[in-house]
């Protein structure tokens, strides 16, 4: 499946119009990055191919790696909110794509004002990265938008990631998953394939996976319900319900399989660029500035344990254990997912 793949994203694709379903689209973006968007050239914007958005907070100076950046938006995008200080790193399969991506490397150094290019693109497969030159325990995030489902092994990707991130690193990623496991006959339809929805995987799959591969407690940062919007290939997918969704996995080897209570809080400062009233984490945290806001010891730690922790004040230790939080489930997380569907992966 991968050299259908890369056929179809570098050769019957010359655009986002040519995709098929909604599946590959992106979201309205926040306000802040308009105007870095506005200033992407126009070809590396029209051969983009993505389903969400990968552009957390706290980003000045870190080193990132963007798996499978295809055109390299994004990566030009990561580029200007780095900084000169920091590094954004692209890697993809498909010539045509990084052709693209490496055409316009120098008018987005101008077009941002840096000293030198702080970008680079390596030809390799996602799967294979402990084959091209990345150093482990280098990167401070790994990115990718839309890709680990194209992907034929997707525990070693993960794995690899494990091992590229610094500790207290994340991988922070928006992919598509399936309600249920998807049938094998479907996994076999290039199409399908290609268009971002027989290769994903079964959510409660994937946390086992990740879970798996190291990073305990995966966090949902957000989600929305694909609609398809082509009637043949919703024929082909019967009842199975696809969705949109960005994790975070952070690379702290602490964090415990569920949330448990140690009568822990920390106080947000206010001090994250573009997030001044609020600080999200994922979609059932989020901290208002100056509020004691109680927390699970995984919280706690992925706050005080990764870049994030000169902007909290933190409140307590691991000294008493007061049991789980209740309403801790393992409902299907995304919204629309259900009608009793429970706030995430974790809960506190």
């Amino acid at each position: 499946m991968r050299e259908e793949v890369q056929d179809y994203y570098g050769k019957q694709l010359t655009g986002s119009d040519d995709l098929q379903t909604n599946a590959c689209c992106d979201q309205a973006p926040p306000e802040h990055l308009k105007p870095l968007l506005a200033r992407l050239h126009d070809e590396v914007v029209t051969r983009y191919y993505g389903c969400g958005l990968v552009a957390p907070a706290a980003l000045e100076g870190m080193r990132i790696l963007d798996l499978g950046c295809g055109s390299g938006r994004d990566v030009y995008v990561l580029s200007a909110l780095v900084g000169d200080s920091g590094e954004v790193v692209g890697v993809d399969m498909t010539d045509e794509q990084l052709a693209v991506a490496t055409r316009h490397q120098e008018y987005h150094r101008r077009e941002f004002g840096h000293a030198r290019s702080n970008v680079r693109f390596l030809k390799g497969y996602i799967e294979e990265l402990d084959q091209l030159d990345l150093q482990d325990g280098y990167f401070d995030i790994v990115v990718s938008n839309c890709v680990i489902n194209l992907s034929t092994d997707k525990a070693k990707v993960i794995g690899d990631v494990k091992r590229l991130l610094k500790p207290g690193g994340e991988f922070y990623f928006s992919d598509v998953y399936a309600d249920r496991r998807v049938p094998a006959a479907l996994t076999a339809d290039p199409v399908l394939y290609g268009e971002c929805l027989s290769g994903a995987l079964y959510w409660n799959d994937f946390l086992n996976l990740a879970k798996g591969c190291g990073f305990g407690d995966p966090r949902l940062v957000e989600s929305r319900r694909l609609t398809i919007e082509n009637p043949a290939i919703e024929a082909k997918l019967g009842n199975i319900r696809f969705y949109s969704a960005t994790y975070r996995l952070f690379n702290i080897d602490a964090l415990e399989p569920a949330c448990e209570d140690y009568g822990q809080a920390v106080i947000y400062k206010g001090t994250v660029d573009h997030h001044p009233h609020s600080f999200v984490l994922d979609d059932h945290h989020v901290i208002e500035t100056g509020k004691v806001f109680p927390v699970c010891g995984n919280t706690w730690l992925m706050l005080a344990e990764s870049r994030f922790a000169d902007h909290f004040e933190f409140i307590g230790n691991f000294d008493s254990h007061f049991g789980i939080f209740e309403g801790c489930g393992l409902n299907v997380p995304f919204e629309d997912g259900s009608s009793d569907a429970a706030v995430g992966s974790s809960c506190c």
